[in-house]
Order: C-alpha cells, then sequence, then structure tokens
C-alpha cells in the first residue's frame, strides 16, 4: 500500500508540474505576442500636431457649414445693440487663425492690431476659408520646436503672459466653436436653417 500512495503522489505531482509549465509557455506567447501590439499602438499613436491638425479639419467644415447656413443678405444681423453684427463675428474667426499663424511664425504681438472688418458678408466668407488654408499649411510645415515655444497673449483682465503656441492654437480653435455657437442662435433668429454640429438639429434631424 505505501508504494502505490507514494506512487499516485509522484504522478500527481507530475501532473501538476506539466500544468504549471504549459501555464507559463501560454503566459510567454501571450506577452511575446502583446509586444507588437504595444509597440504598433504606439507606433500610431499620431503627434501632438497631428491631432491639432485633426480636430481643425473637422472644426473648420463644422464652422464653414454653419457659416454657409446664415442668410446671405442678413450680414448686418444683431440680435442686441451691443452684440457684433453677423459679418463682424464671422471676421473674429478669420483674426482668431492669423493669431495662430504669427505665434507659429514667432511674430505674434501684444496687444495686436486687427485689420478691418470686409465690406460684404461674401468677402467676410472667402476670407476666412483662406486663413484656414492658410493655418492648415502652416502647422504642416512648422517644426515641433515652436509647438513648444511660446508667444505672448491675454491671461486676464489686463494681462498679458507667455502662453504655450500649443495651448494658443488650442485655445483658438476652442473659441472658434465657442463663437460657433453664439453663430447658430443668429442663423434661427435671422430666418436660417441651422445645420446639425455636433448631433442633430430641428432643421437636420438624423431620423
Amino acid at each position: 500500500m505505501p508504494k502505490k500512495k507514494s506512487h499516485a503522489r509522484a504522478k500527481k505531482a507530475a501532473k501538476a508540474s506539466a500544468a504549471a509549465k504549459t501555464a507559463k509557455t501560454r503566459s510567454a506567447r501571450k506577452a511575446r505576442a502583446a509586444k507588437p501590439a504595444a509597440r504598433k499602438a504606439a507606433a500610431v499613436m499620431p503627434s501632438p500636431k497631428q491631432q491639432f491638425l485633426d480636430a481643425f479639419g473637422r472644426e473648420h467644415s463644422t464652422t464653414l457649414k454653419v457659416i454657409r447656413a446664415f442668410p446671405s443678405d442678413q450680414g448686418a444681423f444683431q440680435p442686441h445693440p451691443r452684440s457684433q453684427s453677423a459679418k463682424t463675428l464671422i471676421w473674429t474667426f478669420t483674426v482668431e487663425q492669423g493669431l495662430t499663424v504669427d505665434a507659429l511664425k514667432g511674430t505674434l504681438k501684444m496687444p495686436p492690431t486687427f485689420p478691418p472688418v470686409p465690406e460684404t458678408l461674401g468677402e467676410a466668407i472667402a476670407a476666412f476659408e483662406r486663413a484656414a488654408a492658410e493655418t492648415i499649411a502652416t502647422v504642416k510645415r512648422t517644426p515641433d520646436s515652436r509647438f513648444h515655444a511660446s508667444s505672448p497673449f491675454f491671461t486676464g483682465p489686463g494681462k498679458i503672459a507667455d502662453v504655450p503656441n500649443l495651448d494658443l492654437l488650442w485655445l483658438m480653435l476652442s473659441d472658434q466653436i465657442h463663437h460657433r455657437g453664439q453663430l447658430s442662435v443668429y442663423v434661427r433668429m435671422a430666418g436660417g436653417r441651422v445645420p446639425s454640429i455636433y448631433g442633430p438639429s430641428a432643421d437636420e434631424p438624423w431620423m
């Protein structure tokens, strides 16, 4: 009997050892398979510059859609005497992209001097499209070192400080999105049809 028990224990131990080796082998295989996948994921992660370009392209297209929805004969429309006219509001998008380009070129000065508002709504829209194209081209050809450099900009009432250029780019894009929402209200009040922005609108339902 003792021999049989000893043999059984040895056999059981051998099985446990084999199972442990099999599990260890499988774990090693999974680890080896995971490493190339991790390297691949890291390789396809877009750079900060590319992330901005991707977002800028999406948001510019949406902003342009809202601008084109505004009635072309209502450029002087103001919802309130203290509000900007629609034409001036659209011109703001162009001015901000000019600030972006100046920051990347290292020529941004504070306080900035703003160009005059165009005579017509059509001219303001055309200028916005040109400014967007210039922004994209400038971002693409600007070396990464300029994105990590800083430019002077407003940081509060009466305050100016150095701001990282990459932060400044995102700030200008975020402000465009902010004023785009303002313009979408103008569109409705001026009798236009509000397009979908991040989701359906009453004039552009998805269902």
